[in-house]
């Protein structure tokens, strides 16, 4: 580990007006949540691009929520690792800071990260398929609202609302479906303020995430890249950290501690 280079990022992140880190599959993988990507993405007989979609979901909403049911209690055995908490703790150490992911699996939640936009939605989140009215719950299958038991529901159901009794889907953005408003909004405005940016275990090419580090630099953020190899977004930003996020990140998080 290139220690006099954590110590400098550590000193632009303190000097910093404010700062905003992207995190990717490469954070949870860490964790050892599954990407289902490439040849290993499969569930069953069942390819992952298959199921997460509108179509699959009309054509057979039973066989899409058993996936996803089945991934949420996968989560309930994954938990973030120091990665996740280093993220957390800059988060505590500089106020004016925002997280974007592109992780539905919340573990950033889970390590204490507040201020997160998520992108791709939220797999512990119900979304009604007629009203919209959403539920979230966090690991343990709770109300993340009111903290009231519930729970998960077995494979072979399918919930429905409590407002107007229509079938919930699961609360990820599918293929072919915009990205929430809210999330684009909270991106857009974090990448306008800060001066500082982090951009940790993703490819650089899912696209719009990977723009918003283009729209940063543009703007003179001074821009970090904290990955296992190199990326589409390594010769855009200003320094390149190669390695794991979960030994890189807790240094730059301890060093940042002494400065501020």
């Amino acid at each position: 580990m290139d220690v006099p280079l954590i110590i400098e990022v550590a000193r632009r992140i303190a000097e910093a007006k404010a700062v905003w880190v992207m995190t990717g599959a490469g954070v949870s993988a860490e964790s050892g949540v599954p990407t289902f990507r490439g040849k290993d993405g499969f569930w069953g007989e069942h390819r992952f691009e298959d199921l997460a979609t509108p179509q699959a979901f009309q054509r057979d909403p039973e066989t899409v929520w058993r996936f996803y049911l089945w991934r949420r209690r996968l989560m309930l055995d994954r938990k973030p690792n120091p990665a996740h908490y280093a993220i957390a703790e800059v988060e505590r150490l500089k106020p004016r800071f925002n997280l974007i992911t592109q992780n539905v699996d919340g573990l950033h939640r889970r390590a204490g990260s507040r201020n997160v936009a998520e992108l791709h939605g939220a797999l512990f989140t119900d979304r009604c398929t007629e009203c919209g009215l959403e539920s979230r719950f966090d690991e343990r299958g709770l109300d993340a609202e009111g903290d009231e038991p519930r729970k998960l529901p077995d494979c072979e159901s399918i919930p429905h609302c409590s407002r107007c009794s229509a079938m919930m889907r699961p609360g990820v953005v599918w293929f072919g479906e915009p990205l929430p408003m809210a999330a684009l909004s909270a991106t857009e405005r974090a990448v306008e303020s800060a001066d500082c940016c982090l951009v940790v275990g993703t490819s650089g090419v899912v696209y719009p995430a990977a723009g918003y580090v283009h729209q940063s630099t543009a703007r003179g953020a001074y821009a970090v890249e904290i990955n296992v190899e190199e990326t589409a977004l390594s010769a855009v930003v200003d320094t390149v950290l190669t390695g794991k996020a979960g030994e890189i990140l807790p240094a730059i998080a301890a060093a940042l501690k002494e400065l501020v």
